[in-house]
């Protein structure tokens, strides 16, 4: 198959430019683009041996097969393509995806790359399409309950292309065919660039309000990123003109998210960014990252090259996946993008693709022959620090005097404001903070800078101002910083927070017979109110089988959950109040607090800056019941 399609890229491409559109496609011929580098062949990847296969195999058949190990990989992943396939049809979708998922892992922990093999490679994208097609029913609802996390990612932003490629748009204005022409034979370029109807059709409408719009919001924000994108393409042998396909995909955006999940300036899917490298856990998502996003984005245009020989049908490619464009080129016979596209050979979002891109590169080099006017934001400038511990960025923030969303801005692929607990991670800081960071993050404990803050004392603050502000008392400011009782701290003295991270987890539980609200609220440490509110409950009772949501910051909550299957045990006789002693060698490190109605562990351990196992662990009656109102804790520092 690739040696065919390989065939009709070499007879087509060379003539790609002159070819054009039949019928009553405008045609103007340009001079053709500068000489490429020979795209690099792919590295001979050392196949390790397979894992055991998902499905349990008897001794006799492990015996008698002796296979290539690559053949046993190509069978099991195409039973479970299979498998999707048949789930999809039937209408088990939420299967379907599970099929797919334990493909690609097949694929990802056999040790073969997808390229090594023809038939993986055509497995992997037609995966990578299935995925595309069916996306989860419940994204909205995933994303929804992620974005409940206090300490979640920033706001995605829509994908500009989503917007682009469903637009229907009259005839272009015939007037622009001129200056097109005077621009083509002037301006360098490393694509081709075409001139006929589909172009002409979004050439116009960047000329609309709506359209320049669009176009001066990408084109200024490249001026971040414009340089970094063409050094890495230039390196990795692709034509620098390649910039304006993300400039369709993403407005040099690297929060843009698309309704299939493609994500970062390259608008990388899931599985096709594992396939490039760009790693994706609870912190990062390195699609947000530009520079190894666009790294792999270029590493993929190569590849695409290498199997179609046309960059035109590289961009429909990378846009619908190469699988259903060699579909398209079997099933007509032409290697030609825009015989595809005539015979609607490809899917409609694809069709204005590349339309969209050779439009965007004809205005991007001459904006005011459009109308176009530009604000280029500078690129950043930047130091990037190694951390040997997770920190908190609030902290970063306080170390530095910069913002938060100034950090965020800089390190994109971040999805959480506490950094990677891997040594080695790079967070990026605005240039010239690096020592100021340095210094100042050292008078917090390792293991209090995913929770404690830095404060710069302001003129006429005291202790007290702070610790009303971050909710904590004098003494624990006290402690936190070695200062004794009557300590004053001058103006610009700074001074270390020990307050406790907000993370909210969000827990489902299913009401049980002789359950209360009172109860329920107090095995996941949260107020009756806070149910009634979250849920909205106007009684003062939930119906048995109901379903809560219960928004908890608990480290106890996974257990509470788990054990909420179980009603409920009577609790031990309980004493009418408890006193706790303090010895005087606890007296500088230990208060008493005399719990009010209402309060729960985790009120209080925010209140005074500590944990509710550490209240638990100060205070050993709270094993054999839970807090009432009157008893009497002690809050160890």
């Amino acid at each position: 198959m690739k040696q065919r399609m390989r065939k009709w890229a070499f007879v087509t491409g060379s003539v790609l430019l002159l070819a054009g559109c039949e019928g009553t496609t405008t045609k103007v011929q340009v001079r053709p683009p500068a000489a490429l580098p020979a795209p690099v062949p792919p590295p001979e990847y050392v196949k390790q041996p397979l894992p055991l296969p998902d499905r349990p195999l008897s001794a006799v058949s492990l015996r008698l097969d002796t296979r290539p190990a690559i053949d046993i990989l190509v069978e099991r992943v195409q039973e479970r393509v299979s498998f999707s396939e048949r789930d999809f049809t039937s209408g088990n979708p939420d299967k379907g995806r599970a099929d797919l998922d334990k493909a690609v892992n097949l694929i990802l922990v056999s040790g073969f790359q997808a390229e090594s093999d023809a038939r993986l490679s055509k497995l992997f994208d037609q995966i990578g399409e299935e995925m595309h097609a069916n996306p989860p029913a419940t994204a909205v609802q995933g994303i929804e309950e992620e974005a409940e996390e206090a300490e979640a990612a920033p706001p995605a932003q829509p994908a500009p292309i989503d917007e682009l490629a469903d637009l229907t748009l009259p005839a272009g204005d015939p007037r622009l065919i001129a200056k097109a022409q005077r621009e083509l034979i002037t301006v360098p370029h490393d694509l081709p660039l075409t001139v006929n109807d589909s172009v002409l059709q979004y050439l116009s409408f960047f000329t609309t309000t709506r359209g320049r719009a669009i176009m001066e919001h990408g084109l200024g924000r490249a001026g971040r990123y414009d340089q970094m994108i063409r050094s890495v393409l230039k390196e990795e042998g692709v034509p620098q003109d390649l910039i304006y396909l993300a400039q369709a995909e993403s407005a040099f955006q690297p929060q843009a998210v698309s309704r299939a999940g493609a994500r970062g300036i390259w608008q990388f899917m899931p599985y096709r960014g594992e396939q490039y490298d760009l790693e994706r856990s609870y912190w990062v998502d390195e699609r947000s990252d530009p520079e190894k996003a666009t790294r792999a984005a270029a590493r993929h245009l190569r590849d695409l090259y290498g199997m179609f020989g046309d960059w035109y049908l590289v961009m429909a490619a990378y846009n619908s996946g190469p699988g259903n464009v060699a579909k398209a080129i079997e099933r007509t016979g032409y290697a030609d993008f825009w015989e595809l596209q005539k015979r609607n050979a490809l899917p409609k979002e694809t069709q204005n693709y590349v339309p969209i891109i050779v439009a965007m590169a004809l205005v991007a080099k001459a904006p005011a022959l459009y109308g176009v006017q530009i604000e280029a934001e500078k690129p950043a400038q930047v130091e990037a620090v190694k951390l040997d511990h997770p920190v908190d960025l609030h902290l970063v923030a306080d170390a530095t005097g910069t913002d938060l969303d100034g950090l965020r801005l800089l390190n994109p692929q971040l999805l959480r404001t506490v950094t990677p607990s891997q040594p080695g991670f790079e967070l990026k800081l605005p240039a010239g903070l690096t020592a100021r960071f340095q210094q100042n993050i050292q008078q917090v404990p390792e293991d209090k800078r995913t929770s404690w803050r830095l404060h710069t004392v302001n003129d006429g603050e005291t202790l007290s101002d702070i610790a009303r502000r971050y909710r904590l008392t004098v003494p624990a400011l006290q402690v936190a910083n070695h200062l004794d009782a009557h300590a004053t701290v001058p103006s610009g003295f700074l001074l270390n927070v020990p307050t406790v991270p907000v993370v909210t987890r969000v827990v489902h539980y299913r009401v049980q017979r002789g359950d209360t609200l009172e109860g329920i609220a107090d095995r996941f440490d949260v107020t009756v109110s806070d149910l009634k509110r979250w849920n909205h409950i106007a009684s003062n009772r939930a119906a048995r089988g109901s379903r809560l949501k219960i928004f908890t910051g608990s480290e106890s909550a996974e257990i509470s959950a788990a054990a909420s299957s179980r009603s409920a045990t009577p609790h031990a006789s309980r004493a009418a109040e408890r006193t706790v002693s303090t010895r005087s060698a606890d007296r500088l490190d230990a208060v008493q607090h005399k719990v009010k109605p209402g309060e729960t562990l985790y009120s209080i351990a925010r209140e005074y800056g500590t944990t509710v196992s550490a209240l638990k662990e100060s205070n050993p009656f709270l094993a054999d019941r839970s807090l009432e109102a009157g008893d009497l804790l002690k809050i160890q520092r």
